[in-house]
């Protein structure tokens, strides 16, 4: 009898908790057994094993074979582990040397031939195998993306036989090369003409993380501003570039090349609620963590499933997920920027100077009423894009471009974490206090907007983060009427 222990990896949301894949090899009528909770992908790696092996020039043991994935009670899913089971029978009849299994962590899918195919959550493995201080080796074009991870041993290998000749000490793995990142490249918001309160409203969203809603009718420009976000939006810190790749990583959807740069999402209006906000039979991340550390465009808001948008309320509220499904749980980061687009009325035209509206006060009504209130509350901005005439847009004059304004959001998003770690829309209790005080003229005139307009608690504290924001591009420490005033402005409904 002969056993031989590989250490890997599953991925469980973003995590990628250890799996040790043991292989006992005993004397017994031919038999390849598979235990541990493997799900359909995993336990039909016999097969691929088998072949692969036969192909790549080893002896596959005609003797029973039992394959455990410890620990038994954590979902296995995927090809991943074929590569360690392959390793682990080789080791196991004595054609590797169990010592050089002992420094490293393997991941996987086979194919016939013995090559290596690409596996998700590349990223994740390659953190959490650099904590474990064990090297990791991927297939090559998951090494690729996960050579990211900052002072990870990551080596990339593109067939069976590569892996074996490395861990026998013949020919060693090379780590693969991180290429330079090219500077991203984002639609310019001087493209924009006139529409200055929907570009301010842009530069405050971007400035405070705040979420912003667009109201205006067809073809005012409202898909393209939201596309402008991310040309204004901070340069990402080194863990929010890390996070978003994790979890584009964990979706099968990373481009190295990409990284570094703010993702957006526009999900369709038919999108359901586990395609929103994650879900499936694995606990998939959905189209909010996706966004995460970008940017998320919902257009034709009203037209989402209502239940849908309602499943928003609290990843905006607390800037995470958590997806349960039988025997799975997964929690997602969601912090993302919300930009959501919407016409005033079912034909669009309400309020338009030149094209008159066809709805009934029922049907607006109705439209309107698609969003609820508490979904509306949580939206701290709403501008009017409002219709141009031809000659206004023939003579309207450039724009600021998105590097003039990004410099100003930059500035305001850095005063933010200088002073209190975050960004403004996540202040919340004793801190919100602490840097969000309004001087005595401004706390008089919350006061009078709260009674007058009927404010939420929620909505009071919204101005206030909205108003902190304001002050910050004005480069203002205090909170004056007019940082007060423009806020209430941009409140829905104010």
């Amino acid at each position: 009898m002969s056993l031989a222990q590989v250490h890997s990896r599953a991925l469980a949301g973003v995590a990628a908790p250890p799996v040790m894949v043991e292989v006992h090899v005993a004397n017994g009528l031919p038999a390849f057994s598979l235990v541990g909770l493997p799900e359909a992908e995993v336990r039909e790696a016999r097969d691929r094993v088998r072949a692969a092996l036969l192909t790549a020039g080893f002896d596959f043991p005609a003797r029973r074979l039992t394959v455990n994935l410890a620990p038994a009670d954590l979902p296995k899913d995927s090809g991943r582990f074929d590569l360690p089971i392959a390793i682990g029978l080789l080791a196991a009849t004595g054609q590797l040397p169990t010592t050089a299994l002992a420094g490293v962590e393997l991941a996987g899918e086979l194919s016939l031939s013995g090559e290596l195919r690409p596996v998700r959550g590349g990223l994740s493995m390659a953190l959490a195998a650099r904590d474990a201080g064990r090297a990791l080796i991927l297939p090559s074009a998951s090494a690729t993306e996960a050579a990211l991870a900052p002072k990870g041993n990551v080596l990339g290998a593109t067939t069976l036989a590569a892996v074996c000749a490395h861990l026998t000490g013949q020919t060693p793995l090379a780590a693969p090369a991180v290429e330079a990142i090219p500077t991203p490249g984002y639609p310019d918001l001087s493209d924009v003409k006139g529409q200055a309160g929907a570009r301010r409203a842009l530069e405050i969203a971007a400035a405070g993380a705040h979420a912003l809603l667009l109201v205006g009718p067809p073809g005012t420009g409202k898909s393209m501003l939201a596309a402008r976000l991310q040309g204004i939006l901070p340069p990402l810190s080194e863990e929010e570039a890390l996070e978003s790749a994790a979890l584009l990583s964990v979706a099968g959807l990373f481009d190295p090349a990409a990284f570094g740069r703010r993702v957006q999402r526009s999900p369709h209006h038919s999108a359901s609620a586990p395609a929103l906000v994650g879900g499936g039979n694995d606990a998939r991340p959905g189209e909010i963590s996706l966004a995460h550390a970008g940017v998320l465009f919902l257009d034709e808001l009203p037209e989402f499933d209502r239940r849908v948008l309602e499943s928003l309320r609290e990843p905006l509220e607390s800037g995470r997920i958590q997806v349960s499904r039988v025997g799975r749980r997964a929690d997602y980061p969601a912090r993302f920027r919300l930009v959501a687009a919407m016409n005033p009325c079912p034909c669009g035209y309400l309020g338009h100077p030149q094209r008159p509206c066809r709805c009934t006060p029922d049907q607006v009504a109705r439209y309107r009423g698609r969003l609820s209130g508490p979904l509306l509350d949580r939206l701290d901005l709403q501008v009017e894009v409002p219709a141009l005439s031809a000659t206004e847009l023939a003579n309207a004059r450039p724009g600021e471009s998105s590097a003039a304004v990004a410099g100003r959001v930059a500035q305001a998003h850095q005063r933010a974490l200088d002073r209190q770690g975050c960004v403004n829309a996540r202040l919340e209790g004793a801190a919100l206090e602490q840097h969000a005080r309004p001087d005595a003229a401004g706390a008089a005139l919350l006061a009078q907007a709260v009674e007058r307009l009927a404010l939420s608690p929620r909505a009071y504290h919204r101005v206030l983060r909205v108003a902190r924001t304001i002050a910050d591009l004005a480069g203002s420490r205090t909170l004056a009427p007019g940082h007060l005033a423009e806020a209430l402005a941009l409140r829905p409904g104010g």
